[in-house]
Protein backbone atom coordinates (compact mmCIF):
# COMPACT_ATOMS: atom_id res chain seq x y z
CA UNK A 1 0.00 0.00 0.00
CA UNK A 2 1.34 3.34 -1.03
CA UNK A 3 0.44 7.01 -0.68
CA UNK A 4 2.27 10.32 -1.10
CA UNK A 5 1.79 13.81 0.34
CA UNK A 6 3.37 16.73 -1.52
CA UNK A 7 3.65 20.45 -0.92
CA UNK A 8 5.33 23.41 -2.60
CA UNK A 9 7.18 26.37 -1.16
CA UNK A 10 9.56 29.26 -1.74
CA UNK A 11 12.62 30.83 -0.13
CA UNK A 12 10.61 32.27 2.75
CA UNK A 13 8.58 29.13 3.38
CA UNK A 14 10.55 26.21 1.88
CA UNK A 15 8.66 23.07 0.99
CA UNK A 16 11.11 21.06 3.11
CA UNK A 17 9.30 22.40 6.19
CA UNK A 18 7.11 19.35 5.54
CA UNK A 19 9.85 17.30 7.19
CA UNK A 20 9.62 19.39 10.36
CA UNK A 21 5.83 19.13 10.41
CA UNK A 22 5.93 15.36 10.01
CA UNK A 23 8.89 14.96 12.41
CA UNK A 24 10.65 12.89 9.73
CA UNK A 25 13.93 14.15 8.21
CA UNK A 26 13.98 14.05 4.37
CA UNK A 27 17.55 12.68 4.34
CA UNK A 28 16.79 9.73 6.60
CA UNK A 29 14.55 6.91 5.33
CA UNK A 30 12.81 5.36 8.30
CA UNK A 31 10.89 2.18 9.03
CA UNK A 32 8.27 1.64 11.72
CA UNK A 33 6.87 -1.64 12.97
CA UNK A 34 3.10 -1.94 13.12
CA UNK A 35 0.85 -4.75 14.31
CA UNK A 36 0.42 -5.93 10.73
CA UNK A 37 3.73 -5.18 9.05
CA UNK A 38 6.22 -2.39 8.46
CA UNK A 39 5.65 1.21 7.39
CA UNK A 40 8.49 2.82 5.42
CA UNK A 41 8.76 6.61 5.14
CA UNK A 42 10.92 8.14 2.38
CA UNK A 43 11.13 11.44 0.52
CA UNK A 44 11.27 10.94 -3.28
CA UNK A 45 11.94 14.69 -3.64
CA UNK A 46 12.90 17.36 -1.14
CA UNK A 47 13.94 20.89 -2.05
CA UNK A 48 12.74 24.41 -1.35
CA UNK A 49 10.29 24.39 -4.28
CA UNK A 50 8.70 20.99 -3.81
CA UNK A 51 8.76 18.24 -1.22
CA UNK A 52 7.06 14.85 -1.27
CA UNK A 53 6.83 12.26 1.47
CA UNK A 54 5.82 8.70 0.64
CA UNK A 55 4.59 6.03 3.01
CA UNK A 56 4.82 2.42 1.88
CA UNK A 57 3.10 -0.13 4.09
CA UNK A 58 4.30 -3.73 3.78
CA UNK A 59 1.62 -5.99 5.22
CA UNK A 60 2.53 -9.25 6.95
CA UNK A 61 -0.28 -11.44 5.62
CA UNK A 62 0.28 -14.13 8.24
CA UNK A 63 0.15 -11.60 11.08
CA UNK A 64 -3.06 -10.23 9.62
CA UNK A 65 -4.62 -13.73 9.65
CA UNK A 66 -3.42 -14.50 13.17
CA UNK A 67 -4.87 -11.33 14.57
CA UNK A 68 -8.10 -11.78 12.61
CA UNK A 69 -8.85 -15.17 14.14
CA UNK A 70 -11.23 -14.81 17.00
CA UNK A 71 -11.89 -11.24 15.88
CA UNK A 72 -13.69 -11.99 12.66
CA UNK A 73 -16.22 -9.32 13.43
CA UNK A 74 -15.44 -5.70 12.71
CA UNK A 75 -14.86 -6.15 8.97
CA UNK A 76 -12.53 -9.18 8.65
CA UNK A 77 -13.68 -11.55 5.85
CA UNK A 78 -15.77 -14.48 6.99
CA UNK A 79 -14.53 -17.05 4.48
CA UNK A 80 -11.38 -18.93 5.50
CA UNK A 81 -9.74 -18.54 2.08
CA UNK A 82 -10.46 -14.83 2.02
CA UNK A 83 -8.25 -14.41 5.09
CA UNK A 84 -5.28 -15.39 2.92
CA UNK A 85 -6.34 -14.01 -0.47
CA UNK A 86 -7.44 -10.39 -0.20
CA UNK A 87 -6.50 -6.85 -1.20
CA UNK A 88 -5.02 -5.78 2.13
CA UNK A 89 -1.39 -5.67 0.99
CA UNK A 90 -2.21 -3.67 -2.14
CA UNK A 91 -5.04 -1.18 -1.49
CA UNK A 92 -5.33 1.67 1.01
CA UNK A 93 -7.62 0.75 3.90
CA UNK A 94 -7.91 0.93 7.67
CA UNK A 95 -4.39 -0.56 7.78
CA UNK A 96 -3.06 2.63 6.18
CA UNK A 97 -5.18 4.77 8.51
CA UNK A 98 -3.68 3.08 11.57
CA UNK A 99 -0.17 3.44 10.12
CA UNK A 100 -0.79 7.17 9.53
CA UNK A 101 -1.91 7.56 13.12
CA UNK A 102 1.16 5.73 14.43
CA UNK A 103 3.84 7.21 12.17
CA UNK A 104 2.54 10.80 11.98
CA UNK A 105 0.79 11.08 15.35
CA UNK A 106 2.31 14.47 16.30
CA UNK A 107 1.57 15.93 12.88
CA UNK A 108 -2.00 14.69 13.11
CA UNK A 109 -2.39 16.60 16.39
CA UNK A 110 -0.88 19.72 14.82
CA UNK A 111 2.15 19.65 17.15
CA UNK A 112 5.45 21.03 15.84
CA UNK A 113 7.72 22.80 18.34
CA UNK A 114 10.29 23.80 15.69
CA UNK A 115 7.72 25.24 13.23
CA UNK A 116 4.54 26.02 15.25
CA UNK A 117 3.49 28.81 12.90
CA UNK A 118 3.70 26.50 9.88
CA UNK A 119 1.72 23.78 11.64
CA UNK A 120 -1.15 26.24 12.09
CA UNK A 121 -1.04 27.53 8.51
CA UNK A 122 -2.80 26.07 5.46
CA UNK A 123 -0.40 24.46 2.99
CA UNK A 124 -0.62 23.74 -0.72
CA UNK A 125 -1.17 19.99 -0.45
CA UNK A 126 -1.43 17.16 -2.94
CA UNK A 127 -2.27 13.63 -1.78
CA UNK A 128 -2.03 10.70 -4.18
CA UNK A 129 -3.37 7.22 -3.50
CA UNK A 130 -2.94 4.88 -6.49
CA UNK A 131 -5.26 2.13 -5.25
CA UNK A 132 -8.18 2.83 -2.97
CA UNK A 133 -11.24 0.59 -2.47
CA UNK A 134 -14.34 2.76 -2.77
CA UNK A 135 -17.61 1.03 -1.99
CA UNK A 136 -19.91 3.63 -3.46
CA UNK A 137 -17.77 4.59 -6.41
CA UNK A 138 -16.29 7.91 -7.49
CA UNK A 139 -19.48 9.74 -6.54
CA UNK A 140 -19.12 8.81 -2.88
CA UNK A 141 -15.44 9.77 -2.90
CA UNK A 142 -16.39 13.26 -4.04
CA UNK A 143 -19.25 13.52 -1.51
CA UNK A 144 -16.85 12.71 1.29
CA UNK A 145 -13.86 14.89 0.38
CA UNK A 146 -15.22 17.90 -1.53
CA UNK A 147 -17.18 19.39 1.41
CA UNK A 148 -13.88 19.47 3.34
CA UNK A 149 -12.17 21.79 0.86
CA UNK A 150 -10.46 19.24 -1.39
CA UNK A 151 -10.34 19.32 -5.17
CA UNK A 152 -10.94 15.68 -6.05
CA UNK A 153 -9.63 13.81 -9.08
CA UNK A 154 -10.83 10.21 -9.01
CA UNK A 155 -10.27 7.63 -11.73
CA UNK A 156 -12.01 4.22 -11.61
CA UNK A 157 -9.69 1.26 -12.11
CA UNK A 158 -11.04 -1.16 -14.76
CA UNK A 159 -11.36 -4.84 -13.92
CA UNK A 160 -9.14 -5.66 -16.87
CA UNK A 161 -7.60 -3.11 -19.21
CA UNK A 162 -7.71 -5.61 -22.08
CA UNK A 163 -11.43 -6.23 -21.59
CA UNK A 164 -13.05 -2.82 -20.96
CA UNK A 165 -16.48 -4.37 -21.49
CA UNK A 166 -16.10 -6.00 -18.09
CA UNK A 167 -16.52 -2.56 -16.52
CA UNK A 168 -14.80 -0.95 -13.58
CA UNK A 169 -13.62 -2.53 -10.36
CA UNK A 170 -14.44 -1.14 -6.92
CA UNK A 171 -10.98 0.45 -6.82
CA UNK A 172 -10.09 4.01 -7.76
CA UNK A 173 -6.98 6.10 -8.15
CA UNK A 174 -7.35 9.25 -6.07
CA UNK A 175 -5.67 12.65 -6.14
CA UNK A 176 -6.63 15.27 -3.56
CA UNK A 177 -5.49 18.90 -3.80
CA UNK A 178 -6.07 21.83 -1.46
CA UNK A 179 -4.56 25.17 -0.48
CA UNK A 180 -6.91 25.86 2.43
CA UNK A 181 -6.16 22.99 4.82
CA UNK A 182 -3.46 22.45 7.41
CA UNK A 183 -1.43 19.27 7.36
CA UNK A 184 -3.13 18.17 10.59
CA UNK A 185 -6.57 18.53 9.01
CA UNK A 186 -5.48 16.62 5.91
CA UNK A 187 -4.12 13.70 7.93
CA UNK A 188 -7.25 13.51 10.07
CA UNK A 189 -9.44 13.47 6.97
CA UNK A 190 -7.47 10.52 5.60
CA UNK A 191 -7.44 8.74 8.96
CA UNK A 192 -11.24 8.68 9.08
CA UNK A 193 -12.28 8.49 5.44
CA UNK A 194 -9.96 5.77 4.11
CA UNK A 195 -11.63 3.00 6.18
CA UNK A 196 -15.02 4.62 5.51
CA UNK A 197 -14.53 4.23 1.76
CA UNK A 198 -13.31 0.65 2.19
CA UNK A 199 -16.35 0.04 4.46
CA UNK A 200 -14.36 -2.52 6.45
CA UNK A 201 -11.86 -2.66 9.28
CA UNK A 202 -9.13 -5.16 9.92
CA UNK A 203 -9.60 -5.12 13.69
CA UNK A 204 -12.38 -5.49 16.22
CA UNK A 205 -14.27 -2.24 16.71
CA UNK A 206 -14.86 -1.43 20.38
CA UNK A 207 -16.19 1.57 22.27
CA UNK A 208 -12.84 3.39 22.21
CA UNK A 209 -13.29 3.78 18.44
CA UNK A 210 -15.95 6.39 19.20
CA UNK A 211 -13.36 8.52 20.99
CA UNK A 212 -10.91 8.08 18.10
CA UNK A 213 -13.57 9.14 15.61
CA UNK A 214 -14.51 12.26 17.55
CA UNK A 215 -10.88 13.28 18.06
CA UNK A 216 -10.01 12.87 14.38
CA UNK A 217 -13.33 14.39 13.30
CA UNK A 218 -13.02 17.49 15.47
CA UNK A 219 -13.85 20.64 13.58
CA UNK A 220 -15.29 18.98 10.47
CA UNK A 221 -17.35 15.86 11.18
CA UNK A 222 -20.21 17.53 13.15
CA UNK A 223 -21.10 19.65 10.11
CA UNK A 224 -20.28 17.16 7.33
CA UNK A 225 -23.31 16.43 5.09
CA UNK A 226 -22.43 12.70 5.13
CA UNK A 227 -21.94 12.57 8.89
CA UNK A 228 -24.30 9.64 9.45
CA UNK A 229 -22.74 7.49 6.72
CA UNK A 230 -19.21 8.30 7.91
CA UNK A 231 -20.06 7.47 11.51
CA UNK A 232 -21.83 4.22 10.66
CA UNK A 233 -19.12 2.91 8.34
CA UNK A 234 -16.23 3.97 10.57
CA UNK A 235 -17.78 2.05 13.45
CA UNK A 236 -18.39 -1.01 11.23
CA UNK A 237 -22.14 -0.40 11.29
CA UNK A 238 -22.37 -1.29 14.98
CA UNK A 239 -25.66 0.33 15.88
CA UNK A 240 -24.98 0.94 19.58
CA UNK A 241 -21.64 2.64 18.92
CA UNK A 242 -23.06 4.64 16.02
CA UNK A 243 -25.88 5.95 18.21
CA UNK A 244 -23.42 6.87 20.95
CA UNK A 245 -21.21 8.73 18.49
CA UNK A 246 -24.15 10.55 16.89
CA UNK A 247 -25.37 11.71 20.31
CA UNK A 248 -21.94 13.09 21.18
CA UNK A 249 -21.64 14.77 17.79
CA UNK A 250 -25.01 16.39 18.42
CA UNK A 251 -23.71 17.77 21.73
CA UNK A 252 -20.74 19.23 19.89
CA UNK A 253 -23.03 20.79 17.30
CA UNK A 254 -25.14 22.35 20.03
CA UNK A 255 -22.09 23.75 21.75
CA UNK A 256 -20.82 25.26 18.52
CA UNK A 257 -24.10 27.05 17.91
CA UNK A 258 -24.14 30.78 18.44
CA UNK A 259 -24.31 31.34 22.18
CA UNK A 260 -26.37 34.51 21.80
CA UNK A 261 -30.01 33.63 22.36
CA UNK A 262 -31.27 36.42 20.21
CA UNK A 263 -28.41 36.80 17.73
CA UNK A 264 -29.40 39.18 15.00
CA UNK A 265 -32.65 40.01 16.74
CA UNK A 266 -30.86 42.07 19.40
CA UNK A 267 -29.00 44.02 16.73
CA UNK A 268 -32.15 44.60 14.69
CA UNK A 269 -34.05 45.92 17.71
CA UNK A 270 -31.18 48.23 18.64
CA UNK A 271 -31.03 49.64 15.12
CA UNK A 272 -34.76 50.32 15.16
CA UNK A 273 -34.55 52.22 18.46
CA UNK A 274 -33.45 55.64 17.27
CA UNK A 275 -32.53 57.10 20.62
CA UNK A 276 -29.74 59.52 21.35
CA UNK A 277 -28.16 57.09 23.78
CA UNK A 278 -27.64 53.58 22.39
CA UNK A 279 -29.29 51.03 24.71
CA UNK A 280 -27.11 48.47 26.45
CA UNK A 281 -27.32 45.13 24.58
CA UNK A 282 -29.08 42.34 26.45
CA UNK A 283 -25.95 40.17 26.30
CA UNK A 284 -24.02 42.88 28.17
CA UNK A 285 -26.80 43.30 30.75
CA UNK A 286 -26.81 39.55 31.30
CA UNK A 287 -23.04 39.42 31.74
CA UNK A 288 -23.13 42.32 34.20
CA UNK A 289 -25.91 40.65 36.19
CA UNK A 290 -23.89 37.42 36.43
CA UNK A 291 -20.73 39.21 37.57
CA UNK A 292 -22.72 41.17 40.18
CA UNK A 293 -24.33 37.99 41.50
CA UNK A 294 -20.97 36.23 41.72
CA UNK A 295 -19.51 39.15 43.66
CA UNK A 296 -22.50 39.13 45.99
CA UNK A 297 -21.95 35.42 46.66
CA UNK A 298 -18.31 36.01 47.59
CA UNK A 299 -17.12 33.44 45.06
CA UNK A 300 -13.43 33.44 44.14
CA UNK A 301 -13.14 30.17 42.18
CA UNK A 302 -15.71 30.06 39.36
CA UNK A 303 -16.78 27.56 36.70
CA UNK A 304 -18.24 28.84 33.41
CA UNK A 305 -20.07 25.74 32.18
CA UNK A 306 -20.76 25.90 28.46
CA UNK A 307 -18.32 28.79 28.14
CA UNK A 308 -18.54 28.89 24.34
CA UNK A 309 -16.11 31.43 22.91
CA UNK A 310 -15.11 32.82 26.29
CA UNK A 311 -17.03 36.09 26.59
CA UNK A 312 -17.88 35.62 30.27
CA UNK A 313 -14.43 34.24 31.11
CA UNK A 314 -12.95 37.38 29.58
CA UNK A 315 -15.18 39.58 31.74
CA UNK A 316 -14.35 37.66 34.93
CA UNK A 317 -10.62 37.97 34.28
CA UNK A 318 -10.95 41.74 34.54
CA UNK A 319 -12.08 41.43 38.18
CA UNK A 320 -9.20 40.49 40.53
CA UNK A 321 -11.67 39.08 43.05
CA UNK A 322 -11.99 35.98 40.90
CA UNK A 323 -8.76 34.11 41.57
CA UNK A 324 -9.52 31.01 39.49
CA UNK A 325 -11.76 30.84 36.42
CA UNK A 326 -12.41 27.59 34.57
CA UNK A 327 -14.21 27.57 31.22
CA UNK A 328 -15.72 24.25 30.19
CA UNK A 329 -17.14 23.39 26.77
CA UNK A 330 -17.67 20.24 24.73
CA UNK A 331 -16.42 21.91 21.55
CA UNK A 332 -12.66 22.15 20.97
CA UNK A 333 -13.38 24.63 18.21
CA UNK A 334 -15.14 26.95 20.66
CA UNK A 335 -12.29 26.54 23.18
CA UNK A 336 -9.73 27.37 20.50
CA UNK A 337 -11.63 30.56 19.67
CA UNK A 338 -11.87 31.35 23.38
CA UNK A 339 -8.12 30.89 23.75
CA UNK A 340 -7.53 33.34 20.91
CA UNK A 341 -10.03 35.81 22.33
CA UNK A 342 -8.29 35.69 25.71
CA UNK A 343 -4.81 35.83 24.08
CA UNK A 344 -3.64 33.04 26.36
CA UNK A 345 -0.40 32.63 24.40
CA UNK A 346 0.54 36.25 25.14
CA UNK A 347 -0.89 36.52 28.64
CA UNK A 348 1.44 37.14 31.58
CA UNK A 349 2.24 34.17 33.78
CA UNK A 350 0.35 35.51 36.80
CA UNK A 351 -2.78 36.30 34.78
CA UNK A 352 -2.60 33.01 32.87
CA UNK A 353 -2.49 31.07 36.14
CA UNK A 354 -6.01 32.33 36.90
CA UNK A 355 -7.70 30.80 33.87
CA UNK A 356 -8.11 27.24 32.59
CA UNK A 357 -10.06 25.98 29.57
CA UNK A 358 -11.31 22.39 29.72
CA UNK A 359 -13.10 20.19 27.21
CA UNK A 360 -15.99 18.29 28.74
CA UNK A 361 -19.64 17.44 28.35
CA UNK A 362 -22.17 18.62 30.93
CA UNK A 363 -24.15 15.45 30.34
CA UNK A 364 -21.52 13.48 32.27
CA UNK A 365 -20.10 13.83 35.78
CA UNK A 366 -16.56 15.21 35.88
CA UNK A 367 -14.33 15.05 38.93
CA UNK A 368 -12.34 18.07 37.71
CA UNK A 369 -15.35 20.32 38.42
CA UNK A 370 -15.66 19.58 42.13
CA UNK A 371 -14.68 22.01 44.89
CA UNK A 372 -15.49 25.35 43.25
CA UNK A 373 -17.27 28.29 44.87
CA UNK A 374 -19.66 28.96 42.00
CA UNK A 375 -20.77 27.69 38.61
CA UNK A 376 -22.51 29.59 35.81
CA UNK A 377 -24.84 28.12 33.20
CA UNK A 378 -25.48 31.15 31.02
CA UNK A 379 -27.88 30.49 28.14
CA UNK A 380 -27.02 26.79 28.19
CA UNK A 381 -29.95 24.68 29.37
CA UNK A 382 -32.24 25.70 26.51
CA UNK A 383 -29.77 24.06 24.08
CA UNK A 384 -30.19 20.68 25.80
CA UNK A 385 -32.87 18.18 24.77
CA UNK A 386 -35.36 17.88 27.63
CA UNK A 387 -34.79 14.11 28.11
CA UNK A 388 -31.08 14.83 28.67
CA UNK A 389 -31.60 17.73 31.06
CA UNK A 390 -31.71 15.53 34.22
CA UNK A 391 -28.19 14.31 33.40
CA UNK A 392 -26.97 17.92 33.27
CA UNK A 393 -28.77 18.68 36.53
CA UNK A 394 -27.06 15.82 38.34
CA UNK A 395 -23.62 16.59 36.85
CA UNK A 396 -23.81 20.18 38.13
CA UNK A 397 -25.93 20.10 41.30
CA UNK A 398 -25.40 16.50 42.40
CA UNK A 399 -21.77 15.80 41.44
CA UNK A 400 -19.82 19.08 41.04
CA UNK A 401 -21.94 20.68 43.78
CA UNK A 402 -20.58 24.25 43.94
CA UNK A 403 -21.76 26.52 46.74
CA UNK A 404 -23.50 28.84 44.25
CA UNK A 405 -25.01 28.09 40.83
CA UNK A 406 -26.27 30.80 38.46
CA UNK A 407 -28.60 29.79 35.62
CA UNK A 408 -29.89 32.19 32.97
CA UNK A 409 -32.36 31.31 30.22
CA UNK A 410 -34.74 33.17 27.88
CA UNK A 411 -38.22 34.10 29.07
CA UNK A 412 -40.48 32.94 26.24
CA UNK A 413 -43.26 35.29 27.34
CA UNK A 414 -41.09 38.25 26.35
CA UNK A 415 -40.79 37.04 22.74
CA UNK A 416 -43.87 39.01 21.72
CA UNK A 417 -41.83 42.17 22.32
CA UNK A 418 -39.30 41.24 19.61
CA UNK A 419 -40.86 42.80 16.54
CA UNK A 420 -38.52 40.93 14.18
CA UNK A 421 -39.24 37.51 15.72
CA UNK A 422 -42.07 35.63 13.95
CA UNK A 423 -44.81 34.35 16.20
CA UNK A 424 -44.23 30.82 17.44
CA UNK A 425 -40.46 30.90 16.76
CA UNK A 426 -37.74 30.55 19.36
CA UNK A 427 -35.06 33.22 19.61
CA UNK A 428 -32.43 30.87 18.18
CA UNK A 429 -32.89 27.95 15.83
CA UNK A 430 -30.91 25.65 18.12
CA UNK A 431 -33.09 26.19 21.21
CA UNK A 432 -34.78 22.96 22.28
CA UNK A 433 -37.26 24.85 24.42
CA UNK A 434 -37.93 28.27 25.92
CA UNK A 435 -39.72 28.46 29.26
CA UNK A 436 -42.27 30.82 30.75
CA UNK A 437 -41.45 32.36 34.13
CA UNK A 438 -43.68 29.83 35.85
CA UNK A 439 -42.05 26.88 34.06
CA UNK A 440 -38.57 28.11 34.94
CA UNK A 441 -39.50 28.64 38.59
CA UNK A 442 -41.05 25.18 38.75
CA UNK A 443 -37.93 23.56 37.29
CA UNK A 444 -35.56 25.53 39.52
CA UNK A 445 -37.61 24.78 42.63
CA UNK A 446 -37.59 21.05 41.92
CA UNK A 447 -33.82 21.00 41.30
CA UNK A 448 -33.13 23.03 44.45
CA UNK A 449 -35.25 20.76 46.64
CA UNK A 450 -33.75 17.60 45.15
CA UNK A 451 -30.13 18.64 45.68
CA UNK A 452 -30.27 20.69 48.87
CA UNK A 453 -30.18 24.23 47.50
CA UNK A 454 -32.24 27.35 48.05
CA UNK A 455 -33.13 29.44 45.01
CA UNK A 456 -34.13 33.01 44.24
CA UNK A 457 -34.94 34.72 40.94
CA UNK A 458 -33.68 37.93 39.36
CA UNK A 459 -34.94 39.65 36.19
CA UNK A 460 -32.32 40.55 33.59
CA UNK A 461 -33.12 43.33 31.16
CA UNK A 462 -36.21 45.57 31.16
CA UNK A 463 -38.89 44.02 33.39
CA UNK A 464 -42.08 44.40 31.39
CA UNK A 465 -45.14 44.61 33.67
CA UNK A 466 -47.09 42.24 31.42
CA UNK A 467 -44.58 39.70 30.09
CA UNK A 468 -41.63 40.04 32.45
CA UNK A 469 -37.92 40.41 31.55
CA UNK A 470 -36.28 39.07 28.38
CA UNK A 471 -33.91 36.90 30.45
CA UNK A 472 -34.62 35.18 33.75
CA UNK A 473 -31.87 34.26 36.19
CA UNK A 474 -31.97 31.81 39.09
CA UNK A 475 -29.39 31.94 41.89
CA UNK A 476 -29.00 28.62 43.71
CA UNK A 477 -27.26 28.60 47.11
CA UNK A 478 -26.26 25.41 48.88
CA UNK A 479 -28.38 25.20 52.03
CA UNK A 480 -26.50 25.49 55.34
CA UNK A 481 -27.34 21.94 56.44
CA UNK A 482 -26.12 20.65 53.08
CA UNK A 483 -22.88 22.63 53.47
CA UNK A 484 -22.34 21.12 56.92
CA UNK A 485 -22.88 17.61 55.56
CA UNK A 486 -20.48 18.31 52.70
CA UNK A 487 -17.82 19.68 55.05
CA UNK A 488 -18.14 16.62 57.31
CA UNK A 489 -17.67 14.27 54.37
CA UNK A 490 -14.64 16.29 53.22
CA UNK A 491 -13.03 16.06 56.69
CA UNK A 492 -13.64 12.32 56.84
CA UNK A 493 -12.09 11.85 53.42
CA UNK A 494 -9.07 13.92 54.45
CA UNK A 495 -8.54 11.89 57.64
CA UNK A 496 -8.89 8.63 55.72
CA UNK A 497 -6.29 9.80 53.22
Amino acid sequence: MFLTISTTGDEKNPATDLGFLLHKHPDNPQSFSTSYGTAHVVYPEADDDRCTVAMLLEVDAQALVRKSRGKGRGGAPDAALAQYVNDRPYAASSLVAVALGNVFSSAMRGVCKSRPERAAQPLPLRVEIPSLPARGGPGLVRRLFEPLGWTVTVEPVPLDAEFPQWGDSRYVGLVLESETLTLSEALRHLYVLLPVLDDAKHYWVSSDEVDKLLRAGEGWLPSHPEQKLITSRYLSRRWSLTRQAMERLELVRLAEADDSEVGEIDNAVEEEQETEEKPTPLAVQRKDAIVAALNESGAARVLDLGCGQGQLVQALLKDPRFTEIVGVDVSMRALTIASRRLKLDRMGERQASRVTLLQGSLAYTDGRLKGYDAAVLSEVIEHVDLPRLPAVEYAVFGSARPRTVLVTTPNVEYNVRWETLPAGHTRHGDHRFEWTREEFRSWAGRVAELHGYTVRFTPVGPDDPEVGPPTQMATFELAMDARTTKATHTMKEAKAA
